[in-house]
């Protein structure tokens, strides 16, 4: 159960990280931080950067989290829990800081097939 409680953890811990990687740059851009001007190498690196935390967590929660090192999952239920934890991440995100973004009625219907997702993957 510990295995299970610090590989979620650090899915989520590496979700968050992931999510700006790929998409913070839009929010800097939007802040003025970084212009439309900026090469696509910067921005890139910057990224890279960010991905590396990412990295940092994922490869761990997937050593610790996976049934052949001793943890609690199997490679197919780490793959599909981390899909959900990345579609919640990006949700928090993209309403929090795009504001201009809306959820609908198909989102939360894809939210819905997600979490089935994860039920299934967990049937015997």
């Amino acid at each position: 159960m510990k295995n299970a409680v610090l590989t979620i953890g650090l899915l989520v811990v590496a979700n968050i990280f992931m999510t700006f990687a790929w998409y913070g740059h839009l929010k800097l851009q939007q802040m003025k931080f970084i212009s439309s001007n900026t090469p696509l190498y910067v921005v890139i690196l910057l990224s890279w950067g960010i991905a590396l935390a990412e990295y940092c967590c994922q490869v761990p929660a997937n050593r610790i989290g996976f049934t052949g090192n001793g943890g609690s999952f199997s490679l197919m239920q780490l793959k599909v829990i981390q899909e959900a934890i990345t579609l919640m991440i990006f949700t928090v995100f993209t309403v929090v800081f795009f504001k201009g973004e809306a959820l609908h009625w198909n989102h939360f219907a894809a939210f819905f097939c997600l979490i089935a997702a994860v039920y299934f993957v967990f049937m015997k």
